[in-house]
């Protein structure tokens, strides 16, 4: 027997489901300020992906774990280099004195204030000026003086009275009376003004003295004093030195302009001290710089002070 098709009646098709309406995109192509840009529209989460494949020897799991170690040992190697930035950084910032094994040794040389001329009075040309051919030293011959370094103890009775030292007090840094009152009559007849001294002990036991002789021109100076008396070597023995030689190590280069200097140190055999001494020829003022010490008298520290005294009286 035949059976009839049954005929089929489509249902009514389902509606499509809601979609819900995508939120606009703000234009932040206008805004100039970051702070004020709206909040990024919120965007559902996708639904989590299953791994393609469960089996732990996929090519897949396996990119994942070398992708994992090579993160690992990424990560290792920027530790250790910003460890060792840091670390190089401080070094380069410390202090050569901070470092173990980079401290500088001192060289001998005096802790000295910051030195600054004094000033000339109004419309007063300076010693080496063309329209000061006496070499007048204007400014006030005891702010010349070069400062005590720090630390150590000053003579004060170098400072005589006023800052005035009388000229027989100068005197005694010679050793002979005969060459004293020779010396004496000589500095009344060159018509020395004034002298101004200052003079300290350091810790090591270096004794410092410096005095500033003021006569009324250049000229008496150079030619009365400094050429036949100290261009080389004094004809006058300071006290404690029994033989003088001129000092030919000190450096050329530290000449100052305008600037004459002799510079001699006593030689061996010396007694208990060795004596250093300088004689300065600066326009109308002879400086005398002295240095003792017992033993050795060290050499920077006196070239030390021989340069910084010249460049006040340059």
């Amino acid at each position: 027997m035949t059976e009839q098709p049954q005929t089929l009646v489509p249902a009514p098709p389902a509606e499509p489901p809601a979609v819900p309406p995508v939120p606009a995109v703000p234009d932040v192509s206008d805004v100039q300020d970051v702070s004020v840009v709206p909040d990024a529209v919120a965007v559902p989460d996708a639904p989590a992906v299953p791994d393609a494949v469960a089996d732990p020897g996929s090519p897949a799991r396996k990119d994942r774990r070398a992708l994992r170690a090579a993160l690992r040992w990424t990560a290792a190697v920027v530790v250790f280099a910003v460890a060792g930035a840091g670390t190089a950084y401080g070094v380069t910032r410390m202090e050569r004195t901070d470092v173990p094994g980079l401290a500088t040794v001192s060289d001998g040389r005096w802790d000295y204030p910051e030195l600054t001329k004094p000033p000339l009075p109004v419309g007063s040309p300076g010693p080496q000026a063309e329209s000061n051919p006496a070499g007048t030293h204007h400014a006030d011959l005891r702010a010349l003086l070069l400062p005590a370094p720090e630390g150590a103890k000053e003579n004060e009775a170098l400072r005589g009275e006023d800052g005035w030292l009388a000229a027989d007090d100068f005197l005694e840094e010679y050793a002979e009376e005969d060459q004293r009152d020779t010396f004496r009559q000589q500095l009344v007849d060159g018509g020395l003004r004034h002298i101004a001294a200052r003079g300290w002990t350091t810790a090591d036991g270096t004794r410092t003295r410096i005095y500033l002789l003021r006569f009324d021109t250049a000229a008496m100076v150079e030619g009365g004093f400094f050429l036949p008396h100290f261009s080389y070597i004094s004809a006058y023995r300071v006290r404690g030195a029994e033989s003088i030689d001129s000092d030919e190590s000190f450096p050329a280069k530290a000449e100052v302009a305008g600037v004459r200097r002799s510079a001699q140190v006593e030689t061996e055999p010396y007694g208990a001290e060795q004596e250093r001494l300088a004689y300065l020829a600066a326009g109308d003022v002879l400086a005398v710089v002295l240095q003792s010490r017992k033993g050795t008298a060290h050499a920077v520290p006196f070239r030390q002070t021989v340069v910084l005294q010249s460049q006040l009286l340059g």
